[in-house]
């Protein structure tokens, strides 16, 4: 997420932003509520002066609506935000709003605590590559960042096995370790010919599961820019992000469900999370998009969300187009992985 310009007195104002990817867009979708003026540029029909043609043309203006609904349409990578006219051109009528990813928004509204920092954590992330590419083969290995225009090579190394064949490739994977700590991002592709990328990937299992969590294996015919170029080409970028999140979010379901059963450490339904709250039991909080959507028109779930974090635990919003967040839909919309159990 980029901001272009904030002008804001207290928590009330106006901020001007352009979403960079497609998490900005869901980003915003719960960021814009009903009753908010939002202005951007969009396509409006004008009849023509001419009387005998009944055709229309479509001209480009910056209009701005009051806000009646949103919904993020992933599959079409676009946001909708439908309302009253309410500046422009014309300010009368309904219209919707189709923003896309590099489309500049400005969002006027009452701004909650917790919108202005899923605005701060959009930016931070911006700035750091969401996908890591590492090639490598037999003693060499090159690395770059995915960035808007391409990947950009961010370091390489090369390693002499000399004779010592097994304690030299320890090294060279240590190496490769080390480096990647070292190094902020959200994904790891492994990329490169032969087992050598699945030899490392199994190193990094053992050295640091997280990281390997967040791997993906892909073969390529060549390392460095050639293989960065493969990678790409693959689409396995398009992929990645969306697949890996499911898998971390399939996990923590997982263990909700096995809590349920076991009649563990878990909570779920909106009393007894509630409950969880007060104890300060709460680990993770997971809620679906559409029970956090509903829920804000009721009562103060982002106040409740952010007395969460600030006694250490950790929110996360899972969205109930994919079966992690159905789930926890299903089980009431709002649960939790508890520290210690409460009766």
């Amino acid at each position: 997420m980029q901001i272009l310009e904030e002008n804001l007195k207290g928590n009330e104002g106006e901020i001007k932003l352009i979403p960079e990817n497609l998490e900005d867009l869901w980003h915003l979708r719960f960021i814009i509520e009903r009753g908010d003026v939002v202005y951007s540029v969009t396509k409006r029909a004008s009849h023509s002066d001419d009387k005998l043609r009944g055709d229309k043309e479509l001209i480009t203006v910056r209009i701005g609506v009051e806000v009646e609904k949103v919904e993020f349409h992933k599959f079409a990578n676009r946001l909708r935000i439908s309302g009253k006219i309410v500046a422009g051109i014309e300010e009368a009528g309904f219209h919707t709003l189709n923003i896309v990813v590099g489309r500049e928004l400005s969002i006027r509204k009452s701004w909650k605590e917790e919108q202005l920092k899923r605005l701060k954590k959009a930016v931070e992330s911006s700035k750091r590559p969401e996908v890591l590419i590492l090639t490598v083969e037999e003693g060499e290995a090159v690395a770059g960042a995915l960035r808007e225009w391409g990947v950009e090579e961010i370091f390489e190394k090369r390693h002499s096995y000399a004779k010592d064949y097994g304690g030299a490739r320890k090294e060279f994977f240590e190496e490769l370790f080390e480096t990647l700590k070292s190094i902020k991002f959200r994904y790891l592709v492994i990329a490169g010919p032969g087992f050598i990328k699945n030899d490392f990937y199994d190193f990094l299992r053992q050295k640091d599961a997280e990281m390997a969590k967040r791997a993906l294996l892909v073969d390529t015919s060549s390392i460095g820019r050639r293989g960065f170029i493969e990678v790409l080409k693959r689409r396995v970028i398009d992929k990645i992000v969306g697949e890996i999140r499911l898998a971390e979010e399939a996990e923590l379901v997982e263990r909700l469900l096995e809590g349920i059963a076991k009649n563990e450490k878990v909570s779920y339904g909106i009393e007894d999370v509630k409950k969880a709250k007060e104890y300060g039991a709460i680990e993770i909080l997971l809620i679906s998009d559409d029970f956090l959507l509903e829920e804000r028109e009721k009562w103060d779930i982002d106040g409740f969300m952010e007395e969460v974090e600030r006694v250490g635990g950790k929110v996360l919003i899972l969205s109930s187009e994919f079966e992690p967040g159905e789930m926890v839909s299903k089980l009431g919309g709002i649960c939790a992985i508890l520290r210690f159990k409460v009766e």
